[in-house]
């Protein structure tokens, strides 16, 4: 039988998870029922994929990341090393808050660094880029650069993941992909 993906043999797939093709699932995965994982994901080891969670096309989680219901990362979203998600606000071990998971979105493209913890309820723009041990507490614009306890916006990265430096006219240019930005308004658009 041809189901379309790889799951290494102690990756644990609970039935009626939603697994597209060409996905890679590592040693000791834990994916859960209700959960979508869209075409071509690769799933590092010891990553947990809670009921709910969507992942589009393309999303590369490496090893120990732990995402958890109300997640929501879309096409080409990349995270690192032990990145957690939390789902409640103010959880506490003795009261069931399930009705009050808040929904986090990583839009397109963007990039949760290592070790980086991302706060429910809050959406990760377009092509951003979380630091390394950043903690997200509030919502990330498109291309921003966030580093740091509580994340503070220190810079504006490209779609290649360089960092941005803007003329006085308010244009930068990717180094690698030579693609140039303008900045207006503090607002970052591709031009």
């Amino acid at each position: 039988m041809n189901i379309g993906y790889f799951a290494h043999e102690t990756a644990v797939i609970d039935p009626g998870a939603k697994i597209g093709a060409g996905v890679k699932i590592w040693h000791f995965c834990h994916i859960m029922s209700g959960c979508e994982i869209g075409d071509f994901c690769n799933l590092g080891q010891n990553v947990f994929v809670a009921t709910g969670v969507v992942l589009g096309k393309n999303v590369r989680l490496q090893n120990n990341v732990s995402i958890y219901t109300g997640v929501i990362c879309e096409d080409d979203v990349f995270l690192g090393p032990s990145a957690v998600f939390t789902n409640v606000k103010n959880p506490r071990s003795r009261i069931n808050r399930k009705d009050q998971f808040a929904r986090t979105i990583v839009r397109k493209g963007a990039t949760v660094g290592a070790n980086a913890t991302i706060v429910c309820g809050n959406t990760i723009g377009k092509y951003a880029f979380i630091g390394a041990g950043a903690v997200v507490t509030k919502d990330v614009p498109d291309y921003a650069l966030i580093i740091g306890n509580p994340g503070k916006q220190v810079g504006w990265m490209s779609e290649y993941g360089h960092r941005l430096h803007f003329d006085e006219t308010g244009v930068a240019e990717c180094p690698e992909s030579k693609e140039r930005y303008q900045l207006k308004n503090n607002i970052v658009t591709k031009i």
